[in-house]
């Protein structure tokens, strides 16, 4: 299993012989320090848990779950070398945060036409409720906090590598803004 974590760049396009143009989202995956290894013995479990600097005084750590005991040892440092051009991988990290939002953005709401009586409410939600009940329900699509959340972009293929800047050029968009920490896992 391969696994490592890496800063997000931003995106650029890049142009390839056969593909054309391609539009790739950039990862700076400076090499990752082991810092722990669990054992099924010990732990219940089998676990790598990798770490990198974020920022100048902060570490972000990740556990990354393996299925049997790995050779690696705590201390040794892992790179891009394992990944390859056009391997398949899941890349996760926290979304962009939109702050509040309406139910047309937020949900994907149509919104009310803007003739035959419908003055100011063009993004508004409309009825919220019904007689019976006398409260809203639960779960109800309303307006509210966007994003900030963790996601993941499944089966994304590895378009570019440079192994000596660490970096690696993923085909399409990445969860995340600029400068954001995210795990890939090949």
């Amino acid at each position: 299993m391969k696994f490592i974590i890496g800063k997000k760049l931003g995106m650029t396009t890049i142009y390839d012989k056969e593909a054309g143009a391609l539009n790739v989202t950039l990862i700076e995956c400076e090499p990752n320090k082991v810092s722990t290894l669990r054992t099924s013995e010990k732990d219940g479990y089998d676990a790598v848990q990798l770490e990198v600097q974020k920022t100048k005084n902060k570490v972000f750590k990740k556990e990354f779950r393996i299925g049997e005991a790995s050779e690696a040892k705590t201390g040794d440092a892992l790179t891009i070398e394992a990944f390859e051009i056009g391997d398949k991988v899941k890349i996760s990290g926290i979304t962009k945060a939109k702050g509040f939002q309406g139910v047309v953005k937020r949900h994907g709401f149509k919104g009310s036409p803007k003739t035959h009586g419908h003055k100011h409410d063009l993004r508004a939600p409309g009825s919220i409720g019904a007689q019976q009940p006398q409260h809203v329900i639960k779960g109800k699509r309303m307006a509210g906090r966007m994003g900030g959340k963790r996601a993941s972009s499944l089966n994304v293929k590895i378009a570019y590598i440079d192994k000596e800047k660490n970096i690696l050029g993923v085909k399409g968009a990445v969860p995340g803004v600029a400068g954001r920490i995210v795990e890939i896992v090949g």
